[in-house]
């Protein structure tokens, strides 16, 4: 009996002692980089937190005339110290990629009907704006979003101060075969840190793209399941590798490793490490939006931190550093 407790002991030791961050030299000499979803926004505050709902009323009291996957909205985020900008596409009827977050324009802007099946120039002609309100009926915003939403190239021609993170808001694969096309150009390629969303189109940019990374949902969830069930070795299993893993803040503390040394491990296989806000079960997107959020990432992180708030995180991300 003492013999198998001491082996026991010498095992759970071991497996300590591999996936420790104590003993991981040189996290000081790391930086913690921020990933502005869909750059510098308004944040919602209704309690129909699901994907399907309209977010653009309520939101907090509006002190900018930013609106979410705007050109002036992305420069704002990368002004704030983003790295990364998350910006959602959708490819329209005479194949452009529009930026835009949601499936139809009825709730955010002044038109009605699906994003993906109107023209680009009908979309330009549209108030994104519009229906951005604190609650209170006054839609303060009327009449500055007219014309602001932009195609991928007029993002791209901007030649901005960091990459984007593209959000595929389909299931099409001609969404991903078009967006393969756009990124055999090089200054385009330059200009995409990866892909992510709706599994058709991601798998297809990305076997058409060289070296592109990304992750649709399926493939997140085989990673990190199979990482829980293999990772105390070590192991990084092959589901993991070249990729993008997104990490919620409320799990993360369960994963093999947590923080260095997981992320150093990812890192080796060609993986990125995002750090989300916690995960509450609606399909809404949290991000680390707060001082007290951010001040539980840990400290020389050398992975990605996602927000809602740059303005906010942007700054103390570079305080920090």
């Amino acid at each position: 009996m003492k013999r198998l407790t001491c082996v026991a002991l010498l095992l759970v030791l071991g497996v300590w002692g591999a996936n420790t961050s104590l003993f991981v030299a040189g996290v000081d000499q790391h930086k913690t980089r921020v990933i502005a979803h869909r750059g510098v926004h308004h944040i919602y505050t209704g309690s129909d937190r699901s994907n399907d709902a309209c977010h653009a009323s309520p939101v907090e009291p509006i002190e900018h005339a930013f609106v979410e996957n705007t050109l002036p909205s992305m420069q704002e985020a990368f002004r704030f110290g983003a790295d990364v900008v998350e910006i959602d596409v959708h490819l329209t009827a005479d194949d452009v990629f529009a930026v835009f977050h949601d499936w139809t324009v009825d709730c955010r802007t002044d038109g009605t009907g699906v994003t993906h099946k109107q023209s680009f120039a009908a979309l330009q002609a549209l108030d994104v704006g519009y229906r951005i309100d604190e609650g209170t009926g006054t839609y303060p915003l009327r009449g500055q979003g007219i014309g602001a939403m932009p195609s991928l190239d007029q993002v791209f021609a901007e030649n901005m101060a960091g990459q984007f993170l593209v959000n595929f808001k389909s299931r099409r694969h001609e969404e991903g075969a078009a967006l393969a096309m756009m990124l055999q150009k090089p200054e385009a390629r330059a200009q995409v840190y990866g892909v992510y969303g709706g599994r058709p189109p991601t798998r297809v940019a990305l076997e058409a793209t060289t070296d592109l990374r990304g992750f649709d949902r399926s493939s997140l969830q085989a990673c990190l399941v199979r990482y829980f069930m293999l990772g105390w070795s070590g192991y990084v299993p092959e589901s993991c590798r070249s990729t993008i893993v997104m990490i919620p803040q409320n799990y993360a503390g369960f994963l093999w490793g947590w923080p260095h040394r997981f992320t150093r491990r990812f890192e080796a296989v060609g993986t990125d490490v995002i750090l989300a806000g916690p995960y509450d079960g609606s399909g809404f997107s949290t991000g680390i939006d707060d001082a007290d959020a951010f001040g539980k990432v840990p400290d020389a992180f050398d992975g990605y931190v996602w927000t809602n708030r740059i303005e906010v995180i942007g700054p103390l991300s570079e305080a920090r550093r």
